[in-house]
């Protein structure tokens, strides 16, 4: 269960940040044995964003890759496993450009490179893959095979605690992710990262959530994880609530000093952007409600849908337990006829 929510979230979060630098599918079948890969990733021409914005993660992203990340240590089957489903995709490529006579020899530095993702590995287990000694103190972590293996190992634990190493961190575990966590909360609000964050985490707060509901007590750093995430929720709705209230100061200052159809254009703008500002509020909240709903019911039905905006009346610490806990009946009974108002921007 652990491996598969951890599964889960990654294929989410690769899919998410890489989509701007290029086409990601996620559990992509290979040769006859039908195996799958986790992350199998393919780069635009020409990215929508510089790959510099996601730090290593958008450096590796440059060349076509696959992403396997666990959330367990590795052991020395799993790189074997990888490297031959690496190996499989490669003979596939090379049998269809050899079919395809018109087009140009398929050349080595096309076929996707390999990144296996763990948080942590012991030496012993490295030494006997003998990886290439690293020169620059920005690969500490990253350890790279023979070059046409085409195959690297990230230790996720060992990579140093940069900006550029961020992305990659925050699929660690224990205090290296919450670590990564805090580092992710404090970044400016335009930061690419950061902005794609909250979809991200909320949905690891609900399978983290739910496997404390359904199987078992999650371990304490788990815990703590999850209150970092919710943290970060309410951070976000709060920033949304102070840009509203700064841009009212504004355009209080601003009163009197209009006149006529000007002084009625400014009001205009002013709804405007508060109407922007409460929707802002009012999608977020929605977008945390239903990925809970989807983590314990699967498709959402009209009646679920029907009740969404009377939960999100709440604040996210009162109605997150109340959708993991009650079924799916007493959710109905309990938000069925609550009215269901707007998120205030000033609460």
């Amino acid at each position: 269960m652990t491996r598969f929510i951890h599964d889960q979230f990654a294929k989410q979060y690769f899919s998410e940040l890489l989509s701007p630098l290029g086409t990601t599918e996620t559990s992509k079948e290979i040769s006859s044995e039908i195996r799958q890969m986790d992350i199998f990733f393919t780069p635009f021409p020409r990215p929508q964003i510089n790959p510099k914005a996601l730090g290593i993660l958008g450096q590796l992203a440059t060349t076509a890759a696959v992403f396997e990340p666990f959330r367990n240590p590795v052991t020395s089957g799993d790189i074997r496993s990888c490297m031959g489903k690496l190996f499989s995709l490669h003979a596939n490529s090379e049998r269809e450009a050899n079919r395809d006579r018109d087009r140009d020899r398929l050349k080595e530095e096309q076929l996707p490179h390999l990144w296996i993702l763990t948080p942590t590995a012991s030496e012993n287990l490295l030494q006997g893959f003998h990886p290439l000694p690293t020169e620059e103190d920005g690969n500490k972590g990253i350890y790279f095979f023979g070059r046409s293996f085409k195959t690297s190992i990230i230790v996720i634990h060992q990579l140093p605690v940069t900006r550029d190493t961020l992305s990659l961190r925050l699929l660690g575990r224990g205090t290296v992710q919450q670590q990564a966590v805090r580092e992710l909360q404090a970044l400016p609000e335009n930061d690419l990262l950061r902005r794609n964050a909250l979809k991200l985490v909320n949905n690891l707060i609900a399978v983290l959530t739910a496997r404390q509901q359904k199987e078992q007590d999650l371990e304490s750093d788990e815990q703590e994880l999850i209150m970092n995430l919710e943290q970060m929720y309410e951070q976000q709705l709060e920033e949304i609530r102070q840009e509203a209230r700064q841009e009212a100061r504004q355009e209080g200052r601003q009163e009197g000093r209009q006149e006529g159809r000007q002084e009625g254009r400014q009001e205009g703008r002013q709804e405007g952007r508060q109407e922007g500002r409460q929707e802002g509020v009012k999608q977020t909240t929605r977008n945390f409600i239903e990925t809970l709903l989807r983590l314990r019911f699967g498709d959402i039905d009209e009646e679920l849908t029907g009740v969404m905006d009377a939960i999100a009346t709440l604040p996210s610490e009162e109605f997150t337990p109340l959708l993991l806990q009650l079924s799916r009946e007493d959710i109905l009974t309990r938000f069925r006829d609550r009215p269901a108002t707007s998120p205030d921007l000033n609460s």
